[in-house]
């Protein structure tokens, strides 16, 4: 195979050629990239929530009360944050109106959170799929976003498998 033929690796793999500085973000890190792209959703998202007085940090914990009450060492196991943090997140939503703390009733040492019918409700308008598909995937074709939907969930599996918090899926589950 002649010489120009050589399949070479991309500009950004290549620490010589690569500008980490650049303006352009053909030239950036993978990370960089990602870090980029989730904080202007974040910023998106956050002004979207706010409607409902909700934020990025908040919204999921709502999510995952739709199931029922739990203590806030499991909200914060299930979001991946600190208990210290989560009391911060619970504090601003039962100053919302959108959860409530109250005894647990499988361990009267701990207290439990549970959702209101306004969180309820909040939830539910909030995370409407449409306005969400829009604020993250602007610029994108059909094609493309069932493309980012398969890599993003491959990246959760993996991160999931990874952290030992959750099981390796089944390879049948596809």
């Amino acid at each position: 195979m002649p010489e120009d033929h050589v399949p070479r690796s991309p500009a950004w793999r290549d620490a010589a050629a690569a500008n980490p500085t650049s303006d352009d973000p053909a030239q950036w890190a993978t990370g960089r990239l990602l870090f980029t792209v989730v904080r202007r959703i974040e910023h998106d998202w956050n002004a979207h929530l706010a409607g409902w007085d909700l934020n990025h940090a908040g919204f999921p914990v709502l999510l995952h009360l739709m199931a029922g009450p739990r203590t806030q060492r499991e909200l914060a196991g299930l979001n991946g944050v600190t208990e210290q943090t989560m009391g911060r997140v619970v504090a601003r939503l039962e100053r919302a109106g959108h959860v409530v703390r109250a005894d647990d009733p499988r361990d009267r040492r701990r207290r439990a959170v549970s959702i209101t019918e306004a969180g309820r409700a909040a939830a539910a308008e909030a995370g409407r799929v449409q306005p969400a598909e829009d604020l993250t995937t602007h610029g994108l074709t059909a094609a493309q976003v069932e493309e980012l939907r398969e890599m993003l969930v491959t990246l959760v599996r993996a991160q999931r498998s990874d952290d030992g918090t959750h099981p390796a899926p089944d390879a049948a589950e596809g």
